[in-house]
């Protein structure tokens, strides 16, 4: 009878203790309400793909995130922010979008980086990064990934569908990269006394920051 006593308290405690060490979803069920309210059953059903993929990536090695999260975001639509947004330059949340569906290079970079640091890439390996593209003659952001601080970087973007290192990319031209800790490190030497570089990227990832903190859609 003792046996079974433990036995039977052993699985109660497993189930009251795994959902404390579970993976919290990508996003809450409370914001997934709010998507579909302002969206719709459409961009409800995507955002439910969105974290059955994530769900299985979750103990999958970091190349195979690389592809899977890329090829996800790269199925949205191409559109300018002043056709989604009325805004000449806006940086969304990943949520506003996947809910509309439709974003700019700075919205694809920004949903791959949130989603790969949501499945345990060290955030310190990926760059946003500014290039030109020789093709379109125009400015262009892609997602970077540094596998080492001396690793030739791989090249998540939204016109070539496919990963490639930075070499097979000569229709792009490097401008400049950051990401949190590279603008937190700038910060602190301008408290320094140093003065502060690239002040608008400053202000979209502050601004882009808070909006994700508030989950905004």
């Amino acid at each position: 009878m003792k046996i079974v006593n433990t036995f039977f308290l052993l699985v109660l405690v497993f189930w009251v203790i795994t959902p404390l060490f579970a993976k919290q979803p990508y996003v809450d069920e409370e914001t997934i309400l709010r998507i579909t309210k302002k969206y719709n059953i459409f961009a409800k059903r995507r955002f439910l793909y969105q974290q059955n993929i994530f769900d299985k990536l979750l103990e999958a090695d970091e190349q195979k995130k690389l592809k899977e999260v890329n090829d996800f975001y790269n199925q949205v639509k191409y559109a300018k922010d002043l056709i989604v947004y009325n805004k000449k330059d806006y940086w969304a949340t990943p949520y506003e979008f996947l809910g509309h569906d439709k974003g700019d290079c700075e919205d694809y970079v920004i949903a791959k980086y949130f989603a790969l640091k949501y499945l345990g890439v060290n955030p310190k390996k990926l760059f946003f990064t500014y290039v030109k593209s020789r093709r379109f003659k125009a400015p262009h952001m892609v997602l970077t990934y540094f596998k080492t601080p001396k690793s030739e970087p791989l090249i998540l973007d939204n016109i070539n569908l496919k990963i490639f290192p930075a070499h097979k990319r000569k229709d792009l031209i490097p401008i400049y990269l950051f990401n949190a800790e590279t603008l937190y490190k700038s910060r602190k030497k301008a408290r320094a006394g140093k003065k502060l570089k690239n002040t608008k990227v400053h202000k979209k990832w502050d601004e882009l920051v808070e909006n994700i903190k508030r989950k905004k859609i």
